[in-house]
């Protein structure tokens, strides 16, 4: 019963036999294999514009090299104040920008900016103003760190607040896959038709053993990562067999395919917290996520029985609602979660 992280999966049957397969061929290297090209056209296809793709190996990579590619000199990148590049990136962002600041934004929704909280954020770096920083980027998850959905018009109220900034809009698509199958609209939709200029797209997280891609919607916002990749030790030479990845993994969708799946399980168990006197959902999601409220003692009563899952930081502003020895859970179903561990896990709570 591993529900600890979709990290902990393993690759798609489907992907592994594609890898297999091209184990014993030749490809021309560094990004310029048949594979490659291909894949470059598939995701063209996929987000209805023409975009330009790079494969990175991690989602660390891909969100510090996408938004070092819009830096300039003290730059100012805003992110909610509990996003994965602020909080869980190591410092790779400020490492890849050349000391770029991260600014937290917050809002009134669970993991998700606040148009008014934004617009205050921007207004305190002034274009003018030597003495700061320069405004560059809003970078947005989606889904959130904390499993939540920004709507459509929400991508589109706070990328406009952005461009009218000057800035660009990067989006954190770690599980970009999740949020497209959980909210029912199209890639373009939720990207550069919302006002998105970057995208982070997740492959590893969902069913690909080692595959990141950034994808520029604008060619003229790729000019520098081809030396940023480089130069940040992501280029790889045997490009081909990330691509094959994806390849396979776009393929009849299949990535929204195995998206779907693993939302489903998780509202199958989110309905069976709500059925629980002993444990209750801190927020809804709608993902692959979940954040479940339970005592120390009924957590280890889980994890004596096998299922992993982590411990989870009560967010700002909902102390009061966490009681006295109790805590967040975090949950997170994936590609390889069966109906099976569904109904163990669901019979304990």
């Amino acid at each position: 019963m591993i529900f600890a992280s979709d990290n902990w999966a393993g690759a798609h049957h489907l992907i592994a036999k594609r890898l297999v397969e091209a184990a014993g061929t030749y490809a021309a290297p560094y990004g310029e294999s048949d594979a490659d090209l291909a894949v470059e056209a598939k995701l063209s296809e996929m987000f209805e514009r023409e975009i330009s793709a790079f494969f990175v190996a991690t989602g660390t990579a891909a969100n510090s090299l996408s938004l070092a590619s819009a830096s300039k000199t003290s730059s100012i990148i805003f992110c909610h104040t509990e996003a994965h590049v602020i909080q869980h990136e190591g410092g790779a962002v400020e490492l890849m920008t050349n000391g770029g600041k991260l600014v937290g934004v917050g809002g009134d929704a669970i993991g998700k900016i606040s148009p008014p909280r934004l617009e205050s954020a921007i207004a305190r770096f002034p274009t003018e103003d030597v003495h700061v920083g320069q405004k560059v980027a809003l970078t947005l998850s989606q889904a959130t760190e904390a499993g939540t959905m920004y709507t459509l018009e929400e991508i589109k109220a706070l990328s406009a607040l952005a461009k009218s900034a000057g800035m660009k809009v990067h989006m954190d698509g770690a599980r970009f896959s999740n949020a497209v199958a959980s909210l029912g609209v199209s890639p373009a939709e939720m990207t550069w038709k919302a006002g998105v200029d970057i995208l982070s797209l997740g492959g590893t997280k969902n069913g690909c053993w080692c595959a990141e891609a950034i994808i520029y919607f604008n060619k003229a916002d790729a000019a520098a990562i081809p030396h940023l990749r480089k130069r940040g030790a992501n280029l790889f030479s045997k490009s081909n067999f990330v691509a094959q990845q994806f390849d396979r993994w776009l393929e009849d969708d299949l990535w929204l395919d195995l998206a779907r799946h693993a939302n489903g399980l998780a509202e199958k168990l989110a309905e069976a917290v709500r059925q629980s006197k002993d444990a209750r959902l801190a927020w809804e999601t709608g993902g692959n996520q979940l954040f479940i409220v339970m005592s120390d003692g009924k957590a280890e009563a889980l994890r004596a029985e096998g299922a992993k899952f982590y411990d989870w930081d009560t967010p700002v502003g909902m102390e009061d609602a966490i009681g006295e020895g109790e805590k967040i859970r975090r949950f997170i179903t994936s590609f390889a979660t069966t109906d099976d561990d569904i109904a163990r896990v669901a019979a304990l709570f």
